[in-house]
């Protein structure tokens, strides 16, 4: 994308004059939070998923880093909105952040103002693999260890927290895999580079739960809660790495990837490789809900962008 428009601190500007100062703080030092949202064609007009949740943990990550948005949950929903209009978009990516920016530099971001932007794109499959969408993704456990709570606050999505993510993802590509798994300090598995992870065993959904470092991903709790209403019975506890080779199914969330099934990890195959039966049922009902045809989610979970 080359043209449209980006809500830049109170604002939509041309997506060419969208700029920063090369000494912004956060350029340097890692002090930005952000959110990825995403905004769905349905029968009944487009929709942004989540709105209000994603905006409300944008602003939880910023008071966890000091950082006054300057606008409530309220205003950065109605600048998503606009955002996506201003640029006629029917289905879109979009990415609100929050930056210490150009001012003082030096370790410390006290000094420096909060800037936020709102941009939108198209972004299709985020996460690719296999040679069709039911064919699984293959993975390799990370020789990169998931930042330890104790040195990072893992309950906001920061950029910091992304540079992990980005070795662990170069090194699954490197060694021609699609994504890595990321274990903590304890060896346990804690979610892929960029999306929560499941796994199912005896017909029983299991997650990580966020103690372990994991992120507390929107589609990751959408897909809980959709456990739950369809009697699929669910356990958030910790995992270990050898639990993963011998699960029937295993798949990862997020907004990106939505619901991306695991055919592979370490080389070993997962189930037979492929989507696995209670995998395609949440796939099934994680894409009714976004798309506004499970009454049971639309209201809570669905914002007209009209």
């Amino acid at each position: 994308m080359t043209e449209g428009k980006v809500w830049l601190n109170g604002s939509l500007v041309d997506y060419d004059n969208a700029k920063i100062h090369v000494l912004t703080h956060a350029l340097h030092y890692a002090t930005g939070v952000f959110e990825g949202i995403r905004c769905y064609k349905t029968v009944n007009g487009s929709v942004i998923f989540r709105l209000g949740d994603h905006m409300q943990r944008l602003l939880d990550s910023g008071r966890i880093y000091f950082m006054d948005l300057g606008y409530t949950r309220q205003q950065l929903e109605k600048a998503a909105i606009d955002t996506v209009n201003a640029n006629g978009m029917e289905e879109c990516y979009i990415r609100p952040i929050a930056y210490y920016g150009y001012g003082k530099m030096g370790v410390n971001p006290l000094p420096n103002k909060v800037s936020v932007a709102i941009a939108v794109w198209k972004w299709d499959e985020y996460l690719k693999g296999g040679d069709g969408a039911d064919k699984g993704a293959r993975l390799i456990v990370s020789s990169w260890t998931r930042i330890d709570p104790k040195s990072l606050p893992m309950g906001a999505k920061a950029t910091a927290n992304y540079a992990n993510s980005a070795l662990a993802r170069v090194e699954a590509i490197k060694a021609g895999f699609d994504e890595a798994v990321m274990l903590n300090a304890a060896g346990m598995v804690v979610e892929a580079s960029a999306e929560n992870i499941f796994i199912v065993k005896g017909g029983v959904l299991a997650t990580p739960p966020t103690t372990s470092g994991a992120l507390a991903g929107v589609t990751r709790d959408s897909i809980l809660a959709i456990a739950k209403e369809n009697g699929i019975s669910c356990e958030i506890r910790d995992i270990s790495r050898d639990e993963l080779y011998i699960a029937g199914e295993v798949f990862l969330t997020g907004t990106a990837a939505e619901v991306k099934p695991v055919g592979e990890i370490d080389n070993r195959t997962i189930g037979d490789g492929k989507a696995g039966k209670v995998t395609k049922q949440l796939k099934s009902f994680f894409e009714a809900a976004v798309h506004g045809k499970d009454k049971k989610f639309s209201k809570a979970w669905l914002t007209p962008i009209n």
